[in-house]
């Protein structure tokens, strides 16, 4: 009974890592993609993406990172592949997954579910070349157009000699719109060799509950969910061990998070871009926190860091004022 936090590409990063993996409940994490086109890439690329490789693959508080690869070419997949596990990778994961157009046009991620035997070819380099004790694990949808071909794409896979499989649960065409079809992971989940993960649409326990009945996975793959309501992976644990209900976490505790990634933004990243990630952020809370969408009103147009650590550290301010009345 895993959870694991989905790569989102432009969205989770490492610092977004060690805040959500520091609230507890998630199992592994994977990193947004390494583009692989057709040559070695430099080790500051893995590091870049991946800064966990220098505590041992892990977030601060110990939760394994995986590094993942998108490309289409078998060989400089396994190059890179044996690379980032030279550097330490906990481990690697392939990404066929991605619908974006820019890298579907480029023969990446999603693209690549036309043609199973390549999928298969790229996965076998792959795990050949990395040892045997990196687990290489591959992320896809049901299928590009439609689904006819996913149990072909499942099949190369197994034997390919994948370690674990995660299935967003809709094709390239569905993009992200609801719902997820988890019903069809189900005859994969019974004669798979390996774990499957299920992933897409899990945004409550409901729906955790919906995912593992229909598609018979009890590991999941989160993203957006943990965007909209960080102590999602602590809820969905409770019920899994069948404690007490774990609370969704408060708004007050919201704001300390969107401060220390603010804190983290301006000591990493140029000043012009550090107070994008917080209102981005603030985007996917509003979907579980109604006074996201007031906050993020009144801090859209603000554009300096420190003015906008202010703000928040004055908004912080008033709630344990109005706490302590």
């Amino acid at each position: 009974m895993r959870i694991l936090l989905a790569p989102m590409e432009g969205v989770i990063n490492h610092i977004m890592r060690a805040l959500l993996t520091q609230q507890g409940g998630i199992d592994r994490c994977v990193t947004e993609f390494v583009r692989v086109t057709d040559h070695l890439l430099p080790p500051r690329v893995f590091y870049r993406l991946c800064p966990e490789l220098q505590q041992n693959s892990r977030t601060l508080n110990g939760t394994p990172v995986y590094v993942q690869l998108l490309g289409s070419q078998p060989g400089p997949m396994a190059a890179n592949a044996f690379r980032a596990a030279e550097l330490g990778a906990a481990g690697i994961d392939l990404n066929f997954g991605c619908p974006a157009k820019t890298v579907n046009r480029n023969e990446g991620g999603s693209i690549l579910l036309r043609e199973p035997q390549r999928v298969h070819q790229i996965v076998k380099a792959v795990r050949e070349a990395c040892p045997s004790t990196t687990p290489v694990t591959v992320k896809i949808r049901l299928g590009y157009d439609n689904t006819d071909l996913f149990q072909n794409i499942c099949d190369g896979i197994f034997q390919a000699g994948a370690d674990e499989l995660v299935i967003h649960a809709r094709t390239k065409m569905d993009g992200y719109k609801p719902p997820a079809y988890w019903q069809q992971i189900e005859a994969v989940s019974r004669y798979s060799p390996i774990p499957i993960i299920a992933n897409g649409e899990i945004w409550s326990i409901k729906d955790y509950q919906s995912c593992v009945e229909q598609s018979l996975c009890t590991d999941v793959m989160l993203g957006r969910g943990m965007l909209a309501c960080p102590s999602l992976a602590q809820q969905i644990k409770a019920y899994q061990n069948q404690q007490a209900h774990t609370d969704p976490m408060h708004w007050v505790t919201i704001i300390n998070l969107l401060i220390q990634q603010l804190e983290h933004n301006i000591s990493e990243y140029p000043s012009k871009y550090a107070g994008n990630p917080v209102k981005q952020w603030l985007g996917y809370l509003r979907l579980h926190y109604k006074e996201a969408e007031s906050l993020l009103n009144q801090i859209k147009r603000i554009k300096d860091p420190e003015e906008l650590m202010a703000y928040l550290k004055s908004h912080q301010h008033a709630l344990g004022s109005n706490q302590a009345a």
